[in-house]
């Protein structure tokens, strides 16, 4: 195993936005673990699930005002292969957030151990223009809350 793998990384804030994901067959290539582009559909999943359950807002109804949040950034980090029949924990924290752009952090564990990390930037835009436009008051509000929430953890 190698040191990414052993060394220890910063506890989440116990009140973090967490959901499990069982890890499915389906998830996993032939070597037996989860194939990477998949744990990008399980990320979006997870926004799409704390605009819900934590700010309150659904994404359809952004869409619905012909608003989107694409990544403009990703980064990952994969330490531990998470395998079929894993159930991996996913907390999401903020880590930025400016006039369009939104920051965020995954953390990816399994009973506390980190398997992966992400960093991502998503940019609010206009469907109609393709522009960047100012994140609506009631999203940067309840944002902002979740921060606080989570004493501004990054």
């Amino acid at each position: 195993m190698d040191r990414a793998a052993t060394e220890p990384s910063p506890p989440l804030p116990e009140r973090a936005f967490t959901v499990t994901r069982p890890i499915r067959f389906s998830h996993s290539d032939p070597a037996g673990i989860v194939y990477y582009p998949n744990y990008f559909d399980m990320f979006n999943g997870l926004v799409e699930d704390w605009f819900e359950y934590e700010l309150r807002l659904k994404v359809s109804d952004l869409v619905g005002r012909r608003l989107a949040l694409p990544i403009v950034h990703a980064e990952s980090d994969f330490r531990v292969p998470s395998r079929f029949g894993d159930k991996l924990d996913l907390s999401l924290l903020v880590e930025s957030l400016g006039r369009s752009s939104l920051g965020y952090r995954i953390v990816g564990h399994v009973r506390g151990a980190v398997r992966l990390t992400a960093r991502i930037v998503t940019a609010m835009i206009s469907l109609d223009s393709g522009r960047a436009v100012p994140i609506p008051p009631e999203l940067r509000a309840a944002i902002e809350a979740y921060r606080a929430k989570l004493g501004d953890a990054r």
